[in-house]
């Protein structure tokens, strides 16, 4: 993409840098280097493939027209670049590497490489409950999402062989860091609903996103992330399968010591009384589903227009009836108005939605003859009314809304 050439990196000591990061994430069942991997490749693809329709503001992608720069930042360094896999076809398309300058993009990569560096394979509750010591260091906020970033800076700062940042200058440096920072922070889902109400309030106002300043740019890398660290369920069916089963092996391992430490045994994490289906079906419900919609309400999905002969639209009819179950942000009047538009990431998460819809049936039709099935209602309310009581849960702090996020918090 250009970024080793535009910012002078020293192939030796980045080398050195990510090879001692990678070997700080612990040989754990889901939050390991492989979990890195995955949320750094994901931001590079939702960063680099076309996104149709959207506008690019850069007319000239070695240099930027943007005079924002309240960082300081000299105009060479807001330069863009693009990925040499970025072949959009026609200029309906456009890319989110161009409309982000290459000082944060290269951050944004950064930080998904670091997001969940040394993560002990706890949740941050738990953490809490027990007083571990980032906890204690931490006063109980973020707490492995500040411990991740700190770890993974005093990693970068620990030797001279590690510093590939050396020929910023220390503008460039303090303002790369703070991005580096916010980004991993981002991923903490105690604040994902207010994320995705701030993310929703500024697509939907008057200017919508404005490319031409710096905090609507970092909004919009804060929710690419944020979909990349829990882009599973987006996946095609055999490789969220997988990682599903990391998670909840991840999760087993808490529950037992819970149990060992006399402690009540988190939602979802008692390998006696699996829950697989339910913790999945609401995963999507309820966190995936409204990220990947409101991103996708901002124009910003990467995939290709559908012609309606276009044997790949055959799906749209049922994508879109599907879709509206977990709708949280999208005008209809301007879904009307808006070609079809074929994802092959929101086609996963509604077919992978599907299957664990399919799965509860089936366990609750099992089950029908001991247990009436009373609580289907609750599993599957209108989209509507599962967001406006997600939100009101999230404000006031109910019981039930504490204890899907602490239940779910680990699966980033």
């Amino acid at each position: 993409m250009g970024l080793f050439e535009t910012f002078k990196i020293p192939v030796r000591e980045f080398m050195n840098y990510f090879h001692a990061l990678e070997c700080g994430y612990r040989e754990i069942p889901y939050h390991n280097r492989i979990h890195a991997t995955d949320v750094l490749h994901a931001v590079w693809y939702l960063s680099t493939q076309p996104i149709p329709g959207l506008p690019t503001v850069i007319n000239d992608h070695g240099s930027a027209s943007d005079s924002d720069s309240d960082s300081g930042i000299t105009h060479g360094h807001l330069g863009y670049v693009l990925s040499k896999t970025y072949s959009p076809g026609d200029d309906s398309y456009g890319c989110l590497a161009g409309n982000i300058p290459s000082l944060e993009l290269m951050a944004l990569y950064v930080a998904a490489a670091m997001h969940d560096y040394d993560h002990p394979g706890r949740t941050n509750a738990f953490l809490v409950a027990t007083s571990a010591p980032q906890a204690v260091l931490y006063n109980d906020r973020s707490v492995l999402e500040n411990h991740h970033a700190a770890a993974a800076w005093n990693l970068f700062m620990s030797r001279p062989e590690y510093n590939f940042l050396v020929n910023l200058d220390h503008v460039e440096f303090k303002h790369f860091r703070f991005l580096v920072i916010e980004a991993i922070l981002a991923t903490d889902l105690k604040k994902h609903f207010d994320f995705v109400a701030k993310f929703n309030a500024k697509v939907n106002d008057d200017v919508g996103i404005d490319w031409t300043n710096e905090n609507d740019r970092l909004l919009v890398c804060q929710m690419c992330i944020k979909l990349a660290d829990i882009n599973g369920p987006a996946k095609c069916k055999d490789l969220h399968l997988r990682w599903t089963k990391g998670i909840v092996n991840e999760f087993y391992e808490q529950g037992d010591e819970e149990t060992s430490l006399g402690l009540p045994i988190s939602p979802f994490m008692d390998r006696s009384a699996p829950q697989l289906a339910n913790l999945q079906e609401s995963f999507i419900s309820h966190i995936v589903g409204p990220l990947c919609n409101s991103y996708d309400s901002a124009g910003l999905m990467p995939g290709k227009w559908v012609d309606d002969n276009d044997e790949s639209g055959d799906t749209d009819e049922q994508e879109e009836e599907d879709a509206a179950e977990m709708d949280t942000c999208e005008n209809p009047e301007s879904r009307k108005k808006r070609r079809k538009i074929y994802c092959q990431i929101t086609q996963h998460l509604l077919e992978n939605h599907q299957m664990w819809k399919k799965v509860i049936e089936e366990e609750e039709r099992t089950a029908g003859i001991e247990k009436p099935t009373l609580e289907q209602p609750a599993l599957h309310q209108p989209s509507e009314q599962i967001e406006s009581i997600k939100e009101e849960e999230e404000e006031k702090g109910k019981p039930k809304g504490e204890e899907e996020s602490t239940a779910l918090e680990t699966s980033q």
